[in-house]
């Protein structure tokens, strides 16, 4: 099985994205992660560019041990004195230089032509060999290079010295049976004289994928970001395709020293570090990668996991699936969340909370464990019920009264009630009281928010005091007022079951 490099580019391409650059602190934080992590070279920065990535490739290569420590150069004399004088003190170095190969990039930005670019290019590749052992060449926007060319160029850097051969695809233009030929052709044409390296960028979605490509077409090297951030719309992201060879090392036969484990940490702190966050839907590290709504899934989930997990969520860092309670989860997924927040609940018990679970997950979006646990407790923790709200409605306005409708049962029988207020509560409590005809007196009402957002699981409890003997009764909505009424009628009914001989 091949063994494929993992070239980290997260604090030079990757810092690249709009709002992510990094503090010299912050990249050094970062790339001890990247040491966990155990990815084979660190890019730190492209030296010339600023005293800061100066300083933080040189801080980098003298403080943390492990990955070879990169800095980029411009096939320019200057460029690449300074990427030395930044690595020199680094016990295990490398330089990588560039220079643009497509006839669009050399007539409009380098106005050279071909010949005086694979000169340049040459001349820089020996330069950079004269300071360090280890130099990377990368033909600039070869993509869209004539492939005699790019051929020519890619074999006279490695006679210069490059033991890394990096193709980019630096506009995210071709496709992954298009770049994987090219990548094979290369293979033929150098061997095993140089390590061919892959650069991908994903302006049309296709980075994963092309690099993917190129390692089946013998690539032996992956330039990649963390979280797949970078210039536009980003690089290929590590995440992704360090999961697909260890997921699919049956088709690619390839590896990675990667240790996985380290993945969703370091995702975390490089989206904590740029301030730039992971979408939900995010392959591998987004907060629904191992989380499961559907029931069907759920279902099949709980029996056996691979029947909808490919990967482990362990093998990146989580702690277990996620199965997220909403209005798609099973009976299946259901009863093991209750059972797993330790209540124990007959089957009949759990069918008539699952009603209930249904009509608050067509209520709210997110059903927390809170809910799950109010939702019992205001089901189980009730007396035999004498009274049960059957609806409620209220009207209220600025220049309106307020006005409550309540129908209530109690015992068999139906009853309705409209009653006016100085708040919507009151009124509510006023047609209860109607309907009921108790005389209970109302000592405290207290209302707090059970989950976060404007969808909040509201929980109500309310003291009332009858002939002397006081009660507490709770109720849990989406609606206040609601909650407010369900909570009065547990006291009722609590004070009624008092009553009894």
């Amino acid at each position: 099985m091949r063994k494929i490099k993992i070239f980290d580019t997260t604090l030079r391409d990757g810092e690249q994205s709009p709002g992510a650059s990094m503090n010299v602190e912050e990249k050094i934080q970062l790339a001890r992660q990247l040491a966990s992590l155990k990815v084979d070279i660190i890019e730190a920065g492209f030296a010339i560019s600023s005293p800061g990535d100066f300083e933080a490739i040189k801080r980098i290569g003298d403080e943390v041990e492990g990955p070879v420590v990169c800095s980029l150069a411009r096939a320019r004399e200057e460029d690449i004195k300074r990427a030395w004088e930044a690595l020199k003190d680094a016990p295990r170095r490398r330089i990588h230089t560039f220079h643009s190969t497509s006839d669009i990039h050399l007539k409009y930005q380098f106005r050279v032509d071909r010949e005086e670019a694979l000169r340049r290019s040459v001349a820089m590749v020996e330069l950079a060999r004269s300071f360090v052992e280890d130099v990377e060449f990368s033909p600039m926007d070869a993509t869209r290079t004539e492939m005699g060319y790019l051929l020519d160029v890619v074999e006279a850097v490695v006679a210069a010295g490059a033991k890394t051969v990096n193709i980019p695809d630096t506009v995210g233009y071709t496709t992954p049976e298009e770049f994987g030929a090219l990548i094979a052709e290369i293979k033929k044409r150098i061997g095993n004289k140089a390590v061919i390296s892959v650069h991908c960028h994903n302006d049309l979605g296709l980075a994963v994928a092309n690099s993917l490509s190129a390692v089946a077409n013998g690539a032996g090297q992956v330039e990649c970001t963390i979280n797949g951030i970078g210039e536009r719309a980003g690089n290929c992201s590590m995440e992704e395709v360090v999961m697909a060879l260890k997921t699919r090392k049956d088709f690619f036969n390839a590896s990675t020293n990667i240790n996985t484990r380290e993945i969703v940490r370091t995702s975390r702190l490089v989206s904590k570090i740029t301030g730039i966050p992971v979408q939900p839907n995010k392959a591998i590290v987004g907060a629904n990668a191992f989380a499961h709504e559907s029931g069907i899934h759920q279902d099949g989930l709980l029996k056996e996991k691979t029947t909808y997990e490919i990967m482990r969520p362990e093998d990146v860092g989580l702690q277990s699936t996620k199965l997220v309670m909403g209005k798609h989860s099973g009976r299946h997924a259901f009863k093991t969340r209750l059972k797993e927040l330790g209540f124990s609940l007959s089957q009949e018990e759990i069918d008539g909370l699952f009603e209930r679970f249904k009509r608050l997950a067509d209520q709210k979006k997110d059903i927390y464990d809170e809910d799950l646990e109010a939702l019992v407790l205001d089901a189980t923790a009730r007396p035999p019920e004498l009274y049960r709200l059957v609806d409620l409605s209220i009207t209220s306005g600025l220049t309106q009264k307020p006005t409550a409708t309540v129908k209530m049962k109690i015992g068999e029988e139906i009853f309705d009630r409209m009653e006016h207020g100085d708040g919507p509560v009151d009124a509510t409590y006023r047609a209860i009281v109607a309907i009921s005809n108790t005389k209970s007196t109302l000592r405290s009402f207290d209302v707090k928010s059970i989950t976060g957002g404007t969808d909040a699981l509201g929980e109500v409890s309310v003291s009332l005091e009858e002939e002397g003997r006081g009660v507490r009764g709770n109720g849990a909505d989406t609606d206040i007022i609601v909650a407010a009424a369900k909570a009065y009628i547990d006291a009722l009914n609590k004070l009624a079951a008092r009553k009894k001989p």
